[in-house]
């Protein structure tokens, strides 16, 4: 197997265009159970605010690691601050982006009567994204197989957000179309279908003489690693079959650009969120519950988002069935 080292290329000269105000920005990742993923996430948030120190960035995490997003607010009110632009760091608008985040905020809230938050959206499907990975499959022309004898295999984290899952087939898409490759294949790491392993299986069927494997994911981290281990697995079972795993995305120009433009839109109130298949809208139109304005992520706190498990719960997403059973339940 054949794991692709990108360190080689040089970034791009980036200028990014003048923020409207000079309002504190709080950066939401994910988290990690990984060093290396947090230190990833913690450098690309550091990178951000060295190319425009006109304001602080302050980068917090979801869950899994510190600090937390009541750290982050912690910090921005001891340095004074009672506004604050708050941007997810997030490729897909699923169940954190709607849910878990705007449960902290309003925690927040209920601690600081006088703050004032302007959310903004995840980073969702955009050209600068589209064009970093045709820069990167580009790289791998220079092996001895052609386009027409790859599959591409995209492989999401997986949510249980059918909206947002959604949204990684339409990525896989748009990376396809006009690519010359095969075909490509689409699968998830976790929670939904079709999994790591029946993506492999799918992407064999067209008996390629070469698969490649795109993680679509920001920053490194334990998911990240298992699909390289699978891979390498892969590997070793298909030995007729070149696998290639392309490392997470990281800190590119590109993507530094899309947190800008998401930054300056919580500034000139242009945020828009995809609402329209989000199931937590859907819920409360089936409940005939918020006619007037139906689609609220402001949920209750009955069930506060945990930020740290000692333990693996186990899958209950794995059993295809039940899944389908599940999926479009709120929450």
């Amino acid at each position: 197997m054949l794991a692709i080292d990108l360190t080689h290329l040089t970034p791009e000269p980036l200028s990014l265009p003048p923020l409207p105000l000079q309002r504190p920005l709080l950066a939401i990742g994910h988290g990690t159970r990984d060093p290396e993923g947090r230190q990833g996430f913690l450098d690309f948030t550091q990178t951000y605010e060295a190319l425009d120190p006109s304001r602080p960035v302050v980068p917090c995490f979801l869950e899994l690691t510190d600090p937390t997003i009541q750290d982050g607010i912690d910090q921005c009110i001891a340095q004074g601050y009672t506004e604050l632009s708050v941007v997810p760091i997030l490729l897909f608008a699923a169940r954190h982006n709607k849910f878990d985040v705007t449960n902290e905020l309003d925690r927040a809230r209920i601690r600081y009567p006088q703050l004032k938050f302007y959310y903004g959206r995840h980073f969702g499907i955009t050209p600068g994204i589209l064009e970093l990975w045709h820069k990167r499959l580009a790289e791998l022309d220079r092996s001895p197989w052609q386009r027409s004898e790859t599959v591409l295999l995209i492989v999401g984290r997986g949510s249980s957000d059918p909206d947002a899952n959604s949204d990684v087939y339409k990525m896989a898409r748009l990376l396809w179309e006009g690519s010359g490759y095969q075909t490509v294949e689409t699968c998830f790491i976790g929670i939904t279908h079709p999994r790591l392993e029946e993506g492999f299986r799918r992407a064999r069927l067209y008996q390629p003489k070469r698969i490649i494997v795109l993680p679509y994911f920001l920053f490194t981290g334990v998911l990240v690693k298992k699909i390289l281990d699978v891979t390498q697995q892969q590997q070793a079972q298909y030995p007729d079959i070149a696998m290639t795993c392309l490392p997470e995305m990281g800190i590119q120009p590109e993507l530094l650009s899309v947190l800008r433009e998401r930054e300056i839109e919580t500034q000139l109130g242009q945020v828009q969120m995809n609402c329209e298949m989000c199931k937590f809208r859907l819920q409360a139109l089936s409940n005939g519950t918020n006619q007037e304005h139906p689609h609220h992520h402001h949920q209750s706190h009955e069930h506060p988002h945990q930020h740290h498990h000692s333990h693996h719960p186990p899958d209950p997403y794995a059993d295809l069935e039940k899944y389908h059973q599940r999926i479009w339940q709120s929450p």
